[in-house]
């Protein structure tokens, strides 16, 4: 069982509500390609760095929060 809290957010929009609503707690926070009906990232990189990720969070301490923010499909983020 985790030691910490996770919250998956969608956006830029519920990333700052999801940190105003931690605010005082140590905060990590994961941006990535949003995924598929699969639970599949579109971004390779993302795809890559997910187990690096998930290693890491086994040493975080209680109290602390994670924040999975999905950020959008490429097509979208293409027009930046």
């Amino acid at each position: 069982m985790a030691q910490y809290e996770e919250v998956r957010v969608s956006g830029f929009e519920e990333f700052n509500r999801a940190v105003e609503q931690h605010k005082g707690k140590t905060i990590f926070a994961y941006f990535t390609g949003s995924k598929d009906a699969g639970g599949k990232s579109w971004c390779p990189d993302c795809v890559q760095a997910e187990p690096v990720v998930q290693e890491g969070l086994k040493h975080v301490g209680e109290g602390c929060v994670f924040i999975h923010c999905q950020v959008g499909e490429r097509p979208y983020l293409k027009n930046w």
